[in-house]
């Protein structure tokens, strides 16, 4: 796939992607810990489940991101030049 989004695009796509993924996987586990993988209804309530959430944590990672780069720089020793 050819590029096509302008560089300064590339945090909120990151922010998209990251959230995206995450509450995909941790709204699995948590579907799958509450009803079982052999609930006929576990796809569908799973995918309610993830929408959900990535609607929460999609705006919540453009403003904790930021946040948590700031103190990962805070403790992390700058590479000596």
């Amino acid at each position: 796939m050819k590029p096509f989004l302008p560089p300064k695009a590339a945090p909120i796509m990151h922010g998209f992607l990251v959230s995206g993924l995450m509450s995909l996987i941790v709204t699995g586990i948590a579907t799958l810990n509450a009803i079982g993988i052999s609930d006929p209804m576990f796809t569908t309530k799973w995918g309610g489940s993830w929408v959900q959430s990535w609607m929460v944590a999609f705006p919540v990672i453009l403003f904790v991101a930021p946040l948590a780069r700031s103190m990962v720089g805070r403790m992390v020793k700058k590479p000596e030049a």
